[in-house]
């Protein structure tokens, strides 16, 4: 883990999209941070340890999901499935679906499987099964405010987390996405899923992965910081109309692309069901 100083802050940004805004003074105390997150690796020795299922692994209660197809009342996960061409932007289930069999082994499918990604973020994660990680480890989730200066790494109000360029000099400094959304990835970072923890360089704290690769989710309730309508993004494929039942997740990952979803930055946000897993969303802890 990485120790970093408390401090005061800019929160947010007033130049993107709305759920960023406003700009606003914040503050933290010091805290302990992973210095990446959360891997294969190391989520399958807490598995080991305690036999923990995760929520992908256990099947939909119906009361729950009355109106679903019951074909799909079995363990799975949301899978992005690229198309074979351009689709209309406004309908996120052209390119999301629910997989039975899909989880954190087995990432798109009962066919795949992770034996080549131990050293890649974990993912296919909801809310409960990271805080559950978190208790055995000894450690806890941050909250929005702890993520974002952490991310910021000691830069203030800059547009990503090592500057102003996003490529400086031509060099990749994060796992997004190249290429016209969500057809067209032409993976000049190197990557066209996740990428090993630790791919690219870490920030001004030491941190890596911050930005890209896998968003990862934040203790902190999701709230507008106005009443604004939300623009539905590549990275939010089920809306939740309770937002005490979501939380805050950061960071943008390998699937945002500046066509749709250009959230691969420190100010970025999303909300996130409780519910819900994804194949691009991890985590990392903290230790107050």
């Amino acid at each position: 883990m990485i120790w970093i100083p408390g401090g005061n802050f800019i929160m947010g940004s007033n130049r993107f999209y709305r759920e960023e805004r406003p700009a606003r003074a914040a503050a933290v105390d010091g805290f302990w941070i992973d210095r990446r997150p959360v891997t294969n690796a190391e989520f399958r020795r807490f598995v080991l340890a305690t036999g923990y299922l995760t929520l992908s692994e256990r099947a939909p209660d119906p009361a729950v999901y009355p109106d679903a197809d019951p074909s799909l009342l079995a363990p799975g996960s949301l899978v992005f499935m690229k198309p074979d061409g351009p689709v209309d932007l406004r309908d996120y289930r052209a390119w999301w679906a629910y997989v039975p069999g899909a989880n954190w082994l087995h990432p798109e499918g009962p066919e795949c499987n992770v034996d080549d990604r131990w050293d890649h973020p974990v993912v296919h994660v909801a809310f409960d099964d990271v805080v559950a990680y978190a208790a055995w480890a000894g450690k806890a989730i941050p909250t929005e405010a702890e993520w974002e200066f952490a991310a910021r790494g000691g830069l203030q109000d800059a547009t990503y987390a090592w500057g102003e360029e996003f490529a400086p000099d031509g060099r990749a400094m994060a796992n997004t996405w190249q290429g016209r959304f969500p057809w067209e990835n032409l993976a000049e970072d190197g990557y066209e899923g996740t990428s090993p923890v630790g791919a690219f360089p870490a920030n001004g704290y030491g941190l890596y992965d911050m930005i890209g690769n896998v968003w990862e989710w934040t203790a902190s309730v999701y709230a507008l910081p106005r009443p604004a309508a939300e623009k539905q993004s590549c990275c939010q494929p089920k809306e939740s109309v309770d937002h005490s039942a979501s939380r805050v997740v950061k960071g943008g990952s390998h699937l945002c692309a500046p066509n749709y979803c250009l959230r691969y930055r420190p100010s970025a946000r999303q909300s996130q069901p409780l519910d819900t897993s994804t194949t691009h969303i991890g985590f990392r802890c903290v230790v107050r």
